[in-house]
């Protein structure tokens, strides 16, 4: 039996997707969780910024590499966040691609409301009546920038 070209096209569009949806298990449609679907804005001295994130194994990265860099979140990072989180460093200024994450926490009688920079974040939880908790983490982030507002 002979089909029509529209027909016969069809077919193999549709099995050729079946066959990537089963030998792919469906991710590719889901999104990776390493790729866009893992960009997020934050704040850096003051600019927005665009990172691409994901969690690495933290063994021992906290105590043997003494150039990681911090992220400030007011929730896990494997969370929706509250607020925009706010990073310490950039591509020519210290930039590490492993990102501790640290955790801001408004003490009681504070509004919670959005820091841009680093500089904010740390004022916040000085002083006799620290406006903010930082809590570290065990976790480590891989973050790479990729892009600017």
């Amino acid at each position: 039996m002979r089909l029509n070209g529209v027909t016969s096209r069809i077919g193999v569009i549709l099995v050729t997707g079946s066959l990537f949806v089963a030998l792919t298990g469906g991710a590719a449609l889901a999104g990776s969780p390493n790729g866009s679907a893992s960009q997020r804005p934050v704040f850096y001295d003051g600019g927005q910024v665009t990172v691409n994130m994901f969690e690495v194994p933290a063994s021992a990265l906290l105590d043997s590499n003494r150039s990681i860099n911090t992220i400030y979140a007011t929730n896990d990072l494997d969370e929706e966040q509250d607020l925009l989180s706010v990073i310490d460093a950039i591509q020519g200024d210290g930039f590490n691609p492993l990102w501790h994450q640290v955790l801001i926490v408004f003490n009681e009688g504070f509004t919670p409301h959005q820091f841009v920079s680093e500089d904010q974040v740390l004022a916040a939880a000085a002083g006799a009546h620290p406006e903010i908790t930082l809590v570290s983490t065990d976790e480590v982030y891989r973050c790479s920038i990729v892009g600017s507002k």
